[in-house]
């Protein structure tokens, strides 16, 4: 299978420790290292940063056979994973939403390295209570096509790409505004522009007539 278009956001190396405590210490306290996260109850993983870098700490039992971990952000976790299951890869964990905020899963090579792929979902955080209506919208025959196919394609209802469309739109970064849409989205919406013959520009809905 070819290869799909993918961004690599952060590449996130690990080294398995004997006392993930001891390790937190020697990092934070001698080295100075600042942490990010702990997670598990207790402690079995950590995440340690200098600047804007940032590496994990994973409890590992001793005398076990240490072998490397390395876990890469990417833009698009489903396209790969489907690509890795095309080509025999081994899945030592199943892709799945995680607590943590990532879709991710973990593959292996044939040292038996570990190595783990996945996007950010944003689910972190208290739940928010809302309460959907219903809004009469009518968009353009080939527009509605194409966004039919990112909803798809993103793994999100019609419903949800719109309000996370509109929820950035509506925030202002600098001198422009928020866009939930990755490099390789937008690669992916040229593609689709040109499967449903879209040939107008981002101003050409105030010229539509019916």
């Amino acid at each position: 299978m070819q290869s799909p278009s993918i961004e690599c956001k952060q590449v996130l190396p690990t080294l398995r420790v004997g006392n993930i405590q001891a390790s937190i210490d020697f990092f934070t306290n001698k080295l100075g290292f600042s942490l990010r996260f702990v997670w598990g109850e207790p402690v079995a993983y950590a995440g340690v940063g200098l600047g804007e870098v940032m590496m994990h700490l994973a409890q590992f039992p001793p005398g076990s056979i240490e072998k490397a971990e390395v876990n890469f952000v990417v833009s698009n976790a489903n396209a790969l994973y489907k690509m890795h299951l095309e080509n025999g890869v081994p899945i030592r964990v199943p892709i799945g939403d995680r607590e943590y905020g990532l879709r991710d899963y973990g593959t292996e090579d044939p040292d038996g390295n570990q190595i783990g792929f996945g996007h950010y979902i944003y689910n972190q955080g208290s739940p928010i209570k809302i309460e959907r209506i219903d809004v009469p919208v009518r968009l353009e025959k080939r527009l509605a096509a194409l966004l039919a196919d990112l909803a798809a394609h993103k793994g999100m209802s019609i419903s949800g790409t719109l309000e996370e469309t509109l929820l950035h739109t509506f925030e202002r970064i600098g001198d422009t505004i928020a866009n939930p849409h990755t490099l390789s989205d937008l690669e992916y919406i040229q593609a689709l522009k040109k499967k449903h013959g879209i040939d107008y520009d981002v101003h050409g809905s105030y010229r539509f007539r019916e």
